[in-house]
């Protein structure tokens, strides 16, 4: 009997956060600011800041949306679809950095404020893989995979794409919606279905 080949991976839950360009840090935290780190995240690049700010869209606002380093080329700011339907917004599902045509918002910060023509969108999940890892897993940038998640609500994740770079972590990252939906607070485990 043929049986799919099971990776474990650990899950991990992004919840809504916001990377900025330098012109739009200083604009929105004053001239020559400097963000300063809260935490490390488990991506070794990527570190949670002490500041936060407040997104809107019309007279809707999420306030305190954690910022995350390090500072960017682009500004963009990753909600979830709940979070979108709370703010009456609809983002497209992107992966991180593919804001073309995303949507619009307005971010509002102790010295100012930014009005983007796109940048916001709903994260599209994804595994994070190391080059030399995905090698030996068999993976490859741009597979899409399923991940099935055992837990009390067990759940299969269809259309999970695979990013590779030289200092990924291996992970899967999904919203605090699926989050939510699998039973997964912050960390769990999930297998990889090829």
């Amino acid at each position: 009997m043929f049986t799919k080949k099971k990776i474990a991976v650990p899950v991990e839950i992004s919840a809504r956060h916001c990377h900025l360009s330098k012109a739009d840090l200083e604009e929105l935290f004053g001239q020559g600011y400097e963000l300063k780190k809260l935490k490390q995240l488990s991506q070794p690049a990527d570190f949670a800041c002490e500041e936060t700010l407040d997104i809107k869209i019309d007279s809707h606002i999420l306030e305190n949306v954690r910022i995350v380093g390090p500072l960017r080329n682009q500004t963009q700011v990753e909600i979830s679809k709940t979070d979108a339907i709370s703010i009456g917004v609809n983002p497209p599902v992107r992966l991180s950095g593919d804001l073309k045509n995303s949507a619009k918002i307005v971010l509002v910060g102790p010295a100012g404020q930014v009005e983007l023509n796109e940048g916001l969108i709903v994260a599209k999940r994804h595994i994070h893989c190391a080059t030399d890892e995905a090698k030996k897993l068999g993976l490859k940038a741009g597979d899409i995979v399923s991940v099935e998640i055992k837990s009390e609500r067990p759940v299969i994740f269809g259309n999970v794409i695979v990013r590779v770079r030289d200092d990924y972590k291996f992970c899967l990252h999904l919203d605090t919606d699926e989050g939510n939906s699998a039973g997964i607070n912050k960390i769990g485990e999930g297998f990889i279905i090829k």
